[in-house]
C-alpha cells in the first residue's frame, strides 16, 4: 500500500509543475508584455530608430555599426549594449569619419557638437550617443549615407 501511495504523490507534484511553468513562464509574460504594448508600445517594442521608414537601430542599446564612415561606441563597456561615447572619443572619431565620407571636418565636429548630451545646469559629464549623431549624419548628409544602408 505504500508503494501506492509514493505513486500518488507524484502526480500532484507534476500537475503543480507544469502549472507553475505554464502559469509564470508563458501566460504572466504574454501579461506583461501586453500590458507593455498598451502603456509604452515604442520602449516595449525597443525604440527603434529608422530612416526613410527603414529600422537603422534602437535607441535603448548599442548599435553594430562597422563601417568606418560611422561613429562606433566605446569599445571598453563591460555590458556591450551601452550606446554613449566620451566628447573625446567623438572628437577622436572625426579624422576617421572624415577620411571615409569625405565630409569636411568642421561639419563632423558640428555634428559632434550638435549631439552633445549629460550637461545639465553645468552638471555631468558630456558624452554623445552614437546612434544619435549617426542618424544626426544620415539625415544631413544623404548622398553619402544612402548608397551604404
Amino acid at each position: 500500500m505504500s508503494e501506492t501511495r509514493k505513486g500518488g504523490n507524484f502526480r500532484p507534484i507534476l500537475v503543480l509543475a507544469v502549472a507553475s511553468m505554464v502559469i509564470c513562464g508563458l501566460l504572466f509574460p504574454l501579461l506583461v508584455t501586453g500590458i507593455a504594448q498598451l502603456a509604452l508600445p515604442g520602449q516595449a517594442n525597443g525604440d527603434i530608430a529608422t530612416v526613410g521608414g527603414k529600422a537603422v537601430g534602437s535607441y535603448l542599446i548599442d548599435d553594430n555599426f562597422t563601417l568606418p564612415i560611422y561613429f562606433h561606441a566605446r569599445h571598453d563597456s563591460a555590458s556591450g549594449v551601452d550606446p554613449d561615447i566620451t566628447l573625446d572619443d567623438a572628437y577622436s572619431q572625426i579624422p576617421v569619419v572624415q577620411n571615409a565620407t569625405g565630409i569636411a571636418y568642421a561639419d563632423l565636429k558640428a555634428a559632434v557638437d550638435r549631439n552633445i548630451e549629460g550637461v545639465y545646469l553645468g552638471l555631468g559629464a558630456p558624452y554623445v550617443d552614437v546612434l544619435r549623431l549617426n542618424l544626426d549624419l544620415m539625415r544631413s548628409f544623404p548622398s553619402v549615407y544612402n548608397s551604404t544602408g
